[in-house]
């Protein structure tokens, strides 16, 4: 059986969106680190895997496969395991409606916005954009809305088993909760801190941690 990589950076919300999904799967894997942030930009050699320059990209055998979410559904769809896509239409319609909100919405506010200005910028000397930081929070409070809604009482944020919906939201949520604004709004939605806490005990979760399996995390 063909090996797989996965190439990305541990930092990455969308390479630990992957490795979520491999993690959930049980699949064995290595991660490959590859550094899109470099001065340089991409490294030639990835660009001929990804013209893109995005982050993650999966190699197995012949194979190679980019964008988070064609990834995860590969994943998914290819391996055994505990299925992470509903099979009834309605709630598998709800899983991919949440995905796109954080894809659409709230990725860039939650984690370039507000994390990279309050705790990156600032721990390499510089000054985070108060206006920034201000403008982007009335988007997350309306997606928090939503996902809270959607929710309800469930287990995980589509029904009581859990799917990429969950896989998605988790490294956002993780890093907003890290600044002082997203604990703050957090603190709002006590059924989303309950299920950031329990997703943060699953084995997937210590083992994708950001910096380490402590799950003490940053980046970005």
């Amino acid at each position: 059986m063909a090996s797989i990589t996965l190439l990305g950076l541990r930092i990455s919300v969308y390479t630990r969106i992957a490795r979520l999904a491999l993690e959930e799967k049980k699949v064995d894997y290595q991660l490959q680190e590859v550094d899109i942030f470099a001065d340089t930009g991409p490294p030639e050699e990835y660009l001929e895997l990804n013209p893109f320059g995005t982050i993650p990209c999966l190699l197995y055998g012949d194979f190679k496969l980019y964008e988070t979410g064609a990834i995860c559904r590969y994943v998914d769809e290819m391996f055994l395991g505990v299925p992470l896509q509903p099979k009834e239409p309605a709630p598998r319609a709800r899983m991919n409606q949440i995905i796109s909100v954080f894809d659409s919405y709230t990725y860039r506010p939650m984690v370039w916005d507000v994390y990279v200005q309050r705790i990156v910028i600032p721990g390499s000397g510089g000054r985070a954009d108060e206006q920034l930081i201000a403008a982007a929070l009335p988007t997350i409070q309306t997606a928090l809305q939503q996902i809270d809604l959607w929710r309800g009482d469930s287990e995980f944020l589509v029904g009581d088993a859990i799917t990429l919906a969950d896989l998605y939201a988790y490294p956002m949520l993780r890093y907003f909760i890290e600044t002082g604004e997203g604990e703050a709004m957090l603190a709002s939605f006590p059924r989303l801190q309950e299920w950031l806490s329990q997703m943060q005990l699953r084995p997937s979760a210590r083992a994708t941690s950001f910096h380490s399996a402590s799950d003490s995390e940053g980046g970005f």
